[in-house]
């Protein structure tokens, strides 16, 4: 199968993309997943794996086969949204793999997007920025990258210079940031962190191999700032809340995806309150919120 963004592959195959690489995609494709999420196999022998995915009766038996007569010593999850995490139970399950991550589901939840979170999920271990798991081979190092969730840990194979970037930098699409567990602030943030970095390639959840991962990384920051900018165009002209001025940057989104772009006009509305550009009346704000300029 051919993705629009030029991505390959075979729902529920393990494909062998570097040495020490293996995926699995697994077959729920949606306008927020783009082809369906990927899980990651890291190493041969003993193995981790990134992201066990949706609870899918056969996307867990995919993963299981990909591993079979190997020993899974971790099994790491970028971030606890429902088609990351749910799948992780039933792999433990299975391999007796530890779960690691930065924590559960964040109490305060997203109201935006029903189902989003997976509500069940504990880690058995948790990670934070810097922290490295190993086995025979492979070296893997947690980078905390809050803003898509707060919870949101990329993974870097220093072996190969390769980061495993979650839903925080996609290849296909600009990452979905849903007030209040999202944060605009800190998504910034985490992308200006990974500028710092040299890695070769990224690897999102959804989609084809980024090989221009500091060109990707400056144009999410571009294309923020320019949003940003159109936000504030639309305050002027006197929209007030979130939907009225997504109704207006994004006038040709499809039906399905109004949600997710009230969800990021919310999320710069409420940056632009914490640094005092913005007012509103609301102590939490959300969609329906009312947002004025500060004069």
């Amino acid at each position: 199968m051919r993705w629009k963004d030029g991505f390959e592959f075979e729902y529920g195959v393990a494909e062998e993309v570097s040495p020490l690489i293996r995926r699995i995609v697994a077959r729920n494709p949606s306008p927020y997943t783009g082809p369906g999420t990927t899980t990651f196999v890291i190493g041969r022998g003993n193995v981790a794996i990134i992201d066990p995915g949706p609870a899918l009766p056969e996307h867990v038996d995919a993963v299981a086969r990909a591993v079979a007569g190997e020993y899974v010593t971790h099994l790491l999850v970028s971030h606890t949204h429902s088609d990351h995490s749910p799948a992780t139970q039933s792999l433990q399950a299975q391999t007796g793999g530890v779960c690691w991550a930065y924590g559960p589901s964040p109490t305060i939840l997203d109201s935006l997007v029903d189902g989003a979170y997976d509500l069940t999920f504990r880690p058995d271990q948790t990670l934070r920025d810097g922290d490295r798991v190993r086995g025979p081979g492979w070296t893997l190092t947690a980078l905390h990258t809050p803003g898509h969730a707060s919870n949101h840990l990329c993974f870097a194979l220093e072996e190969e210079r390769i980061l495993f970037t979650g839903d925080h930098v996609m290849g296909w699409s600009s990452s979905v940031i849903p007030p209040p567990d999202g944060d605009m602030t800190a998504y910034h943030e985490s992308l200006v962190k990974l500028q710092s970095r040299e890695d070769a390639a990224y690897w999102s959840s959804h989609g084809a191999v980024i090989a221009d991962p500091q060109e990707r990384v400056a144009t999410l920051l571009q294309t923020r700032e320019r949003r940003a900018y159109e936000i504030m165009v639309r305050l002027q002209a006197g929209d007030i809340t979130a939907r009225q001025i997504a109704a207006q940057i994004y006038p040709q989104l499809p039906d399905e995806l109004t949600v997710a772009a009230a969800a990021m006009v919310l999320a710069q509305l409420i940056a632009f309150v914490r640094t005092g550009v913005v007012e509103t009346g609301s102590t939490t704000p959300g969609i329906s919120s009312v947002f004025r300029l500060r004069r």
